[in-house]
């Protein structure tokens, strides 16, 4: 799984670093960000799509992603559409 650094969070300190990279071989964008917090996740729980199961999976959780890294995820989805074509 080769991965390819798109970008960090311009505004973090050396502790915290929500980062965006994307897996060159299958075009995943893979992030490190924030936990959520509960009421978050009780909100993400509760506005689902319909239909669809109400709970998070042990295997997934949610994330925050700082609004300011909007650039930096579009980068990394400008990047995952590139592995594709190749």
């Amino acid at each position: 799984m080769p991965l390819e650094f798109i970008g960090i969070d311009p505004t973090t300190g050396q502790s915290e670093s929500p980062t965006a990279w994307v897996d060159t071989e299958t075009a995943d964008i893979v992030l490190q960000s924030y936990t959520a917090d509960e009421e978050t996740r009780a909100q993400c729980i509760e506005n689902t799509a319909p239909g669809h199961d109400k709970h998070i999976p042990d295997h997934e959780t949610v994330i925050r992603i700082p609004a300011h890294m909007v650039p930096i995820l579009r980068e990394a989805c400008d990047a995952a559409e590139r592995a594709q074509l190749h």
